[in-house]
């Protein structure tokens, strides 16, 4: 997801008022996101690209940093039933949507249901919470087990 760079700018300023300080490390990690193709990064991911980058901000800054970013609903945390979580941008501007995960070659669709945004919101009113984030997951394997093509894409 692209997010133009006046959105960006409102978006850091809008940070700055609710009194985050917004370090070189988190606009560098936050602009990383919004020009990924795979928007769907993990903390080695986006390490690999301050790296490529010539930056020197360690893995561990990394991991604090996105830690941080989702605090700060920058970022939502993916669980994807890997050794480590994914991250993608959030976008409030946009209907809440979830993943379906292949568990032979990691592909990841995502999809949006208004009948189960619906279930969540009542769920949640039932039992009196108040909805920060909606994750619905379907692991399962690629249908086209057998294809060469989906071969080659296994982890």
């Amino acid at each position: 997801m692209l997010i133009p760079e006046d959105r960006t700018e409102n978006l850091l300023q809008n940070l700055r008022d609710r009194g985050y300080r917004i370090t070189p490390q988190r606009e560098l990690i936050m602009r990383i996101f919004q020009d990924a193709k795979d928007k769907h990064l993990s903390a080695e991911d986006v390490f690999e690209v301050l790296k490529e980058k010539g930056e020197q901000i360690s893995l561990a800054t990394t991991y604090r940093t996105l830690r941080m970013l989702v605090q700060m609903n920058i970022l939502r945390e993916l669980d994807f039933a890997e050794t480590h979580k994914h991250y993608e941008l959030v976008d409030e501007n946009q209907p809440p949507h979830h993943h379906i995960i292949c568990l032979n070659c990691n592909k990841t669709i995502e999809f949006e249901d208004e009948g189960i945004n619906e279930m969540g919101r009542l769920i949640a009113e039932k039992y009196g919470v108040e909805i920060v984030d909606m994750q619905f997951q379907i692991f399962g394997n690629c249908v086209h087990e057998e294809n060469d093509e989906h071969r080659t894409h296994r982890q």
